[in-house]
């Protein structure tokens, strides 16, 4: 027995001798400002696609925010959390090239100083953006005249190689600045909400933008630094649709205040809704239609819903969830098979199209089509 061993162990060896060594990353070393402290970092040689940012890597992982857990707190829709984070990203490529830049979370705001902007301003916080306020003696009109304004703030980080060296350093900041669209209060013991307008949002938005570029430019290794911004307002919290950003702006690296204003025309649709069939006609009547032959198909379906996302008016992509109950996997895969025909058949080709299929517990499979793409991409999982 234990020659046997023995003889696998060899035979391992081999393996593992002959097993090819890929070298999928470029080990570069990130600069700071302590010339005594070397940081060193994992560049991926690859990235998913031309159009996404290389993360950079500390000891195989990606490098943690320095406020990891702020974004989940002060945010109560988790669909505003993923655009907000992910559309900072989108929106970040008009200044720094995904094909120059690298990616890395923001390490220069931490939770304390982020939780301190956030707060109201005072006496005790005089960091505080949003309006001063004693909310333990405010009464309605007041919360109603002075509300909470914003609620998240988001850094990001862009570098750069040095020429041919194998050091990285900081090219650029992109801050995400994110505003209410309802403030919710309570108030001599009763609850409350305030609408906040989309105008009142941009320009507050705006005002915090100069106003952090000021903090910022006192750091001594953000003098120079450009930064962009980007002013996100949310949607209420139990929305079944995320917000959308609503202007971008830039500071050159010896810039103090941001300039180059421009509005952004984005916005998530809800279908079914009364706004899709008010604005985007053509496209209700599509999921409607789609909608139906699910319907047809597997009648005690329990709901299905889409968002669609529009930029400059005209259809970018729809995430469509169906959530189901199924009795076997047969029926998992027949009804997905059956999807993935109606997707063919039904949407157009110039926008790109997601389908989840659920039950009640788990995903059951994912269709994914490409705009140009002849046949989706489908995927049941077992």
């Amino acid at each position: 027995m234990r020659k046997l061993h023995a003889v696998w162990l060899a035979m391992i060896l081999i393996v593992s001798a002959c097993t090819p060594v890929y070298d999928n990353t470029d080990e570069v070393v990130r600069e700071t400002t302590d010339e005594e402290s070397e940081e060193k970092a994992i560049i991926p040689n690859y990235d998913l696609s031309d159009n996404t940012y290389r993360m950079i890597l500390t000891e195989g992982a990606s490098k943690i925010s320095a406020a990891r857990g702020v974004t989940t707190n002060q945010m109560g829709n988790r669909l505003d959390i993923a655009e907000f984070e992910g559309g900072l990203q989108r929106h970040s490529k008009e200044y720094y090239d995904p094909e120059e830049y690298y990616f890395q979370p923001g390490q220069f705001l931490d939770d304390d100083t982020l939780l301190s902007w956030l707060g109201r301003a005072s006496e005790s916080n005089e960091e505080g953006l949003n309006p001063e306020l004693d909310e333990d003696s405010a009464s309605e009109e007041e919360f109603r005249e002075t509300p909470r304004y914003i609620s998240n703030i988001v850094e990001q980080n862009y570098l750069t190689r040095e020429g041919d060296d194998d050091v990285v350093e900081l090219a650029g900041l992109t801050i995400g600045i994110s505003m209410r669209s309802v403030y919710d209060f309570q108030a001599e013991g009763r609850d409350y909400s305030e609408n906040i307008s989309t105008s009142e949002s941009l320009s507050k938005g705006r005002e915090y933008a100069n106003t952090i570029l000021e903090r910022l430019r006192e750091r001594e290794d953000l003098q120079n630094v450009p930064v962009a911004f980007a002013i996100y307002e949310e949607e209420e919290d139990n929305a079944e649709s995320p917000g959308n950003f609503l202007s971008k702006g830039y500071a050159g690296g010896s810039d103090n205040s941001v300039g180059n204003w421009e509005d952004i025309d984005e916005e998530y649709v809800l279908f079914p809704s009364d706004e899709a069939e008010e604005d985007h006609f053509d496209d209700a009547e599509i999921f409607s239609d789609f909608r139906t032959e699910v319907s047809d198909y597997f009648p005690n379906f329990v709901g299905m819903i889409a968002n669609g996302f529009y930029v400059d008016d005209e259809l970018r992509e729809v995430k469509i969830d169906i959530p189901i109950q199924f009795d076997s996997q047969t029926e998992v895969t027949g009804f997905t098979q059956y999807v993935y025909s109606l997707v063919m058949e039904m949407f157009e080709d110039h926008y790109s199209v997601e389908v989840k299929i659920n039950s009640m517990d788990q995903q059951e499979s994912l269709i994914v089509k490409e705009p140009g793409q002849e046949e989706p991409f489908v995927h049941i999982y077992d």
